[in-house]
């Protein structure tokens, strides 16, 4: 599955390794992570594409969010992951 913005994404590498994050946008081989708690929607992590695991997981709230809005709340996104957990 293609990671696309609103995408639930598992980090496999770093110091987040095994953290759950929201694509917020995506820039090339990069994208932008969200968790709402340690990585706020207003400094969102920049990772590789390589060092993330997709869950085949897309929260359609956010996702129509930031296509829409073109921005999401830090408790949004919380609240999407809780979701999915």
């Amino acid at each position: 599955m293609e990671i696309i913005e609103g995408s639930i994404v598992r980090s496999i590498a770093g110091r987040d390794k095994g953290d759950l994050f929201i694509v917020l946008s995506r820039d090339g081989d990069f994208v932008y992570l969200a968790n709402g708690e340690l990585r706020k929607v207003d400094h969102p992590k920049k990772k590789k594409l390589k060092h993330l695991q997709g869950t085949n997981s897309v929260s359609d709230f956010v996702s129509n969010k930031l296509a829409t809005a073109g921005k999401v709340t830090n408790s949004e996104v919380r609240k999407a992951l809780a979701e999915f957990n």
